[in-house]
């Protein structure tokens, strides 16, 4: 499925690809390719484990597209500024729904990062439970440049992973980490060079399409929710869990 706002959905079986595919201008993304990305969560069919998130050429994604801060039109800050405050919020909500859906339950994603990871690039990446980092890629939280705040719901996922005082001085320093220094602070699943970049996130996705669907998302649930549960709320969920997993196996799940 291709989209004229930048963005494509293909479905292969069990896997589903999102490409960025603006490379003349780094994959800048637009509210388009955020509207676009939000109907992929729709369209998805049922079989799909595993999301793939990718940029064409050079990089993974430069962020928002300059352009629509300067721009005229109803995308633009200025028109998204000049909307009562509850609608302008709806507004934002919708866009944070373009990189929320990645977090579903019964999805694995999966972020194939190369050169740059920017902005609204850097929360996409966030957005998915794995990232692959080309050993060119380049990570920032820019928003601080343009005198905003991250809003793409990128903000818990970057101080779950590397803790509060890490992720405020990425924000408010707008600086880049190289993959190098991702991988250490916990932003990387793993680095490889460039041209193996697809190779390597074939063959993870082959691993976890390797593993029991319900126990996948069983296990994704009682990760996910672990840091919001007392050790005796996850070793409960762990219970519930296992539980299920064995009335399923023995065929008496309900």
């Amino acid at each position: 499925m291709t989209a004229d706002s930048g963005v494509r959905l293909e479905c292969d079986g069990p896997v589903a690809t999102v490409t960025l595919c603006r490379p003349d201008v780094l994959n800048a993304q637009t509210p388009a390719m955020w509207r676009a990305l939000r109907a992929f969560d729709r369209d998805l069919p049922g079989d799909v484990r595993v999301v793939v998130v990718r940029g064409e050429g050079r990089a993974f994604s430069a962020g928002l597209d300059r352009s629509v801060a300067g721009a005229t039109g109803p995308d633009s800050f200025a028109a998204l500024s000049a909307l009562p405050s509850a609608e302008a919020a709806d507004r934002i909500a919708g866009f944070q729904a373009a990189f929320t859906w990645l977090h579903r339950p019964d999805l694995i994603s999966i972020a194939a990062v190369q050169g740059h990871a920017i902005g609204a690039g850097f929360q996409l990446a966030l957005a998915c439970d794995l990232r692959v980092l080309a050993d060119d890629a380049s990570l920032a939280m820019a928003e601080v440049t343009l005198g905003l705040v991250p809003d793409l719901a990128g903000t818990k996922r970057l101080v779950d992973l590397v803790g509060y005082a890490r992720a405020l001085e990425i924000c408010v320093t707008g600086r880049r980490l190289d993959a190098v220094e991702a991988q250490r602070m916990g932003l990387a699943t793993v680095i490889v060079p460039r041209a193996e970049l697809d190779d390597t996130v074939v063959d993870l996705t082959a691993a976890v399409l390797a593993g029991d669907r319900n126990a996948v998302v069983e296990i994704k649930a009682l990760l996910a929710g672990a840091s919001g549960r007392t050790p005796k709320e996850q070793q409960r969920a762990e219970r519930e869990a296992q539980m299920r997993r064995l009335g399923d196996l023995a065929g008496h799940g309900e």
